[in-house]
Formats: C-alpha cells, structure tokens, sequence
C-alpha cells in the first residue's frame, strides 16, 4: 500500500509541476503573439487530446494528454519544430524580439517559483501542528551542549549572524535557521526562555562546522538540538514499582516532589536520583491522565545506585503548536521562503562545483519519489510542503546557465544581445552535447546516492 501511494504521490508531483512550468512558456508565448502548436502534459503516444473552439487570434492549439506521466512539453511554431509557412512566419519564435524571446523561456520556471509561493503560502494559510521550540538535552557533546542548552528552554527568537532577529513558532523555524546556519557557516543566536522563569541569549557556533555533507542525521548529531518529548510514561513492567504505585500508560508526569517535569531527559535523571544511602526514597508524582490531575506515591527500586521504577518513557511525538498565518502575513512569508530556498540551492550547486560540498548531498528521482510518498502519508498540508519545495527545485534548476536547460537559452540570448548575432548552428550543437552530457550525469550521480544509501541500509 506505501508503495502504491508513493507511485500516485510521485506521478502527481511531477505531472502538476511540470504542468505548471510548461503553462507559464505556453502563456508567455501567447501573450507575445507566437502561435503554440501543442501543449502536452506527459510525453510520448498521445491517449487524448482536444481543441478549444475559442482561441486567441492566430492560436490553434492542441492540448494533449500523454500516455507516460512523466514529463511534458509546449510546442510552438517556430524554434527549430519544422518548415514555417509564409504566411505564419510574423507567429513564429524566432521572428519576435529578443525581449520576448527572453520572457517565453524565462517564464517557465519563474512559473515554478510563483507555484511554490502559493504553495507555501497555501501551508501558512491552512495552518499545521508541529513541533514546540521547546529542547530537548543536548546531544553530549554537541555544539548544543557545549554552548550550555538545558532541556526544557523554549526558543521564543533566533538570529543568524549579521541578520535580523526572527520569531521563532516552532521547532520547524528553528529547524530552518540551524540548516541555513550549518550550511552558510554563520552562527545563530537564540533568545532562549527558561522552564524555571527568565530569559537569556546562547549563540551556536554554526560558523565552526566544517562536515562537506550536510545530512539532517549529521547536523542532529553534531549540532545536537530536537524538540522536547514529554515525560510520559509508557508500557510497565508487570509487579514493578510504576505498576505498583499506580501509573498506566500514558500517564504524562508533571511533577516529581515539588520539581515541575519538563521532559524525559529530566524525568530519567530524578528517578536516577531518588536513592539515599542505598535506599529508594519515595515521592509524590503529579500525573495527568486523561485530563485529569491525579497524585501517586512512587517507590524507585535500588539498581547498583540508581533508581528504576521498570517503565518505558518518553513519546515518539513531542508537543505540538498549530502554526497559521493570516492572509498577508503567510503569502510574505512564502515569497521570504521561496528567495530562501532558491538562494540556499544556488549556493549549494555553486559549492559542489567548487568541491566544497559533497555530490552526496544531491538527491535523485528515487529519493524523491520516496520523500513524495512519506509526504503523502503525513497528510495533504505536508505533501503541498513538499509541492512547494520541489518547484523552487525545479524553477533554480532550470534557470542555471547549462545548455538544454531554459538558462542555457537565456545565456544565448544574451550573447545575441551583446554582439547582435545569435549562437551559430554548429556552437548550438556542441554546446547541446555538453550541456546535455552535464544534465545526464547530475542525474546519474543522484540515482546512485539513492541506490547506494538504501543498499547500506538494506545490507
């Protein structure tokens, strides 16, 4: 069933953001005046196909649906699609002017960058539960623990270096600034607020890790920062001291004596602690069950010289916050998110072509049809999160200046504008070849980081 779902998640990926960059080429030529032959969304043998009885004066378009879900094109009179009649040739693509030559190629994946805007904004409108920008302990160790973050702080605001300070309403912000943090090398500042009553300002000195893979693993691990879980307990041991004094599963502690519990970490260490002089010391819990406060006396058992009270603890899912925007609000945060996430991905190509960042870091279609599927199952908020993360990928993809790509057609537009001769047909060539060979093996290199990373996992 997951693999089913992942295939349907994937193929509507795809089909709708392909869609979508194709219609924005297809707009644009109509709107400057060139004749569109044929837009397709798939590729391959059409299985449907119609045409408006009203169009635009000088368009005879055929909309086509193909049988692989996999891609699409637009078709227009002109650029190299045959011989143009003479009486069509003021419609054609190369007759226009460079300036709109320009816009038709351009406005495709700036179709993609407007598609994930609304899309983002699309999340910030509806609004989802995630995480509170509440800690957890720091991994030993960790950039985390060595600046000093104690479990149960709250992040209320963050900064990166030289950047202005930004509320931060979840876990999920907070998430985002560690990731641009490692990544740009900048340290971040947060605007902590203690479980206990006050507040204090701690930096993470982002700037001083130098790992040229940049997984969510390695960062958890080294930067050492997740959202707190709650401190409840889970299954029991039969005749154990949880049993015996009356905790059921799921009972969520909120005080141990007279200390407020903030989270598994801290519940771990008082139970740990509640032995003196080789005896167990009995305290009262605060509980919550059911919505309803109740109050236990809890007896540990002596293990060498810590307590245990034989229960499982913590939760898989930490507190969660519903984070919405109002109308204005979320669609200027999807445009701040979209120049982001563009700007992150340009930096990152840029550095793995200089070798400062490893190729394993590039995703391919297999990761992507797996990520498309988890997203799926998380929800339709999630899988439009998703939406909206691969069309910025795909609008900054194909604006970059590589041949066959839409910014290797602007690189030859702007050669034609500087010396007033197009590329010749025999540079056309080459520079296809090499562009094409250049595209082939980024893909390449992606499908292997696939393969090779769930083969470790299976092996």
């Amino acid at each position: 069933m997951f693999l089913l779902t992942t295939i349907i998640a994937f193929l509507v990926a795809i089909s709708v953001l392909v869609a979508v960059h194709e219609w924005g080429h297809y707009r644009m030529a109509v709107a400057c005046g060139v004749k569109v032959l044929r837009f397709s969304i798939g590729i391959g043998k059409p299985i449907a196909r119609f045409k408006p009885k009203k169009q635009r004066p000088g368009q005879d378009t055929e909309f086509v649906i193909s049988l692989l879900p996999i891609g699409g094109y637009v078709k227009i009179l002109g650029a190299r699609e045959g011989k143009v009649p003479e009486e069509e040739r003021h419609l054609a693509f190369e007759a226009q002017p460079l300036k709109s030559r320009a816009l038709i190629i351009a406005a495709g994946p700036v179709a993609n960058l407007l598609l994930a805007v609304l899309l983002f904004a699309a999340v910030n409108w509806i609004g989802q539960l995630e995480p509170r920008a509440v800690l957890a302990q720091p991994v030993a160790g960790s950039l985390a623990d060595k600046a000093g973050l104690q479990e149960g702080e709250l992040v209320r605001a963050a900064a990166l270096a030289g950047q202005e300070v930004r509320s931060v309403r979840s876990f999920q912000n907070l998430d985002w600034l560690l990731m641009r943090g490692a990544f740009d090398r900048e340290d971040l500042t947060l605007q902590l607020e203690r479980a206990g009553g006050g507040t204090r300002d701690v930096t993470l000195p982002l700037a001083a890790l130098s790992s040229r893979e940049l997984t969510p693993e390695l960062l958890r691990q080294t930067i050492g920062v997740a959202p707190l879980t709650r401190p409840q307990i889970g299954e029991l041991t039969p005749g154990g001291p949880a049993e015996r004094a009356g905790l059921q599963k799921d009972d969520v502690v909120l005080k141990v004596g007279q200390v407020q519990v903030n989270g598994v970490e801290q519940l771990i260490g008082l139970i740990r602690a509640s032995v003196a002089d080789g005896q167990p010391q009995a305290n009262l819990w605060e509980v919550e069950r059911k919505g309803r406060h109740i109050t236990l006396e809890v007896l540990p058992r002596v293990d060498g010289q810590h307590g245990r009270i034989d229960a499982s603890l913590g939760e898989a899912r930490p507190d969660m916050v519903l984070v919405r925007y109002g109308p204005i609000e979320g669609l200027v945060a999807g445009v701040v998110r979209v120049w982001e996430v563009s700007g992150v991905s340009l930096r990152a190509l840029g550095r793995m072509a200089t070798g400062q960042l490893s190729v394993k870091n590039i995703n391919g279609t297999v990761a992507i049809a797996d990520y498309a599927g988890k997203a799926a199952h998380l929800g339709l908020v999630t899988f439009i999160g998703f939406l909206a993360f691969i069309s910025v990928s795909l609008g900054v993809f194909n604006l970059l200046p590589v041949p066959v790509l839409d910014g290797g057609q602007l690189v030859y537009f702007l050669w034609e504008a500087v010396t007033g001769k197009p590329v010749t047909d025999v540079w056309l060539e080459r520079l296809q070849g090499v562009g094409l060979s250049l595209v082939v093996t980024i893909i390449a290199i992606g499908l292997y980081n696939d393969i090779s990373s769930r083969w470790l996992f299976w092996r």
